[in-house]
């Protein structure tokens, strides 16, 4: 396990070198940079997708590229009981979401990755795309607050056209092996209640159609005024609830410049995906 303030990011190049094939498969933009600057640390909140590795990786690169900001991120519990799979988080800078940890970088002043919506989120049911699901969490409010830390919404949008939906978990508990899973009590001790069962999906075939990625970051939300209530649950929901309205807001802004533009896709991209109508 590695030490939060104990990392060094990667070179920009071995990043670059790393993701040049997802790059160029769905070749990303980004819009609302000017609202990231790199001497005021914040609280990155966002919306998380699929699967959540197709476009997290390019958002992050996007950052480090453009701003030289190197995103530090708060992972879900499950991906650290991941032989090899943590190990690559942690060399990206990836941490466990404790507060603790968020604590030690909010100290440091780094800039700071979310997903409220942790695993579930990235394990969709059919009808969930670009769907806010964080449940009764207000954590990330209430650790931005207690450190007057800014919040930067961000939406992402793309990636949860490239796979389509196929079996997911509430196909599963329906099925008589799902039955005997809720029975045996498997589901809460193993699948945290059904949060963790794995959607299946297909694009081409098994890899993800080449939609184009969009990025959005939005105005930063101060609070430092609120600092004093951190502990207040109706003060962490006002600030939850601003960042999620502004998330939607930076969603909707996403797909109509992705209808304006698909027209001027290449024909291959196109062809490809869900934007050939």
């Amino acid at each position: 396990m590695t030490h939060p303030l104990t990392f060094i990011p990667p070179p920009l190049k071995r990043i670059q070198q790393g993701l040049w094939l997802q790059r160029h498969w769905f070749d990303p933009v980004f819009s609302g940079l000017e609202n990231v600057d790199k001497t005021k640390p914040a609280l990155y909140v966002g919306n998380h997708t699929l699967y959540g590795t197709l476009d997290a990786p390019l958002m992050l690169l996007g950052l480090y590229q453009h701003k030289d900001i190197f995103l530090r991120s708060l992972g879900d519990h499950i991906h650290f009981k991941v032989p090899l799979w943590r190990n690559l988080l942690w060399d990206n800078g990836c941490v466990a979401g404790t507060p603790q940890n968020c604590q030690q970088l909010m100290e440091a002043k780094e800039h700071i990755l979310v997903f409220p919506g942790g695993g579930r989120e990235v394990m969709k049911n059919k009808g969930e795309e670009y769907q806010l699901v964080w449940k009764e969490r207000t954590g990330f409010a209430r650790m931005a607050m207690a450190h007057g830390y800014d919040i930067i919404p961000f939406a992402a949008v793309g990636a949860d056209d490239a796979f389509d939906i196929r079996y997911d978990a509430n196909d599963f508990y329906q099925s008589k092996l799902g039955q005997l899973v809720k029975k045996t009590g498997i589901k809460d001790k193993y699948l945290r209640g059904g949060d963790a069962f794995v959607p299946l999906a297909t694009g081409l075939g098994l890899l993800p159609r080449p939609e184009k990625f969009y990025f959005a970051f939005g105005e930063r939300i101060t609070t430092a005024h609120v600092q004093a209530d951190s502990a207040n649950k109706d003060i962490q929901w006002q600030v939850r609830e601003q960042v999620e309205s502004a998330i939607y807001g930076l969603m909707q802004d996403l797909f109509v410049r992705r209808e304006q533009e698909q027209t001027q896709w290449p024909l291959w991209r196109k062809k490809l995906t869900k934007r050939d109508e």
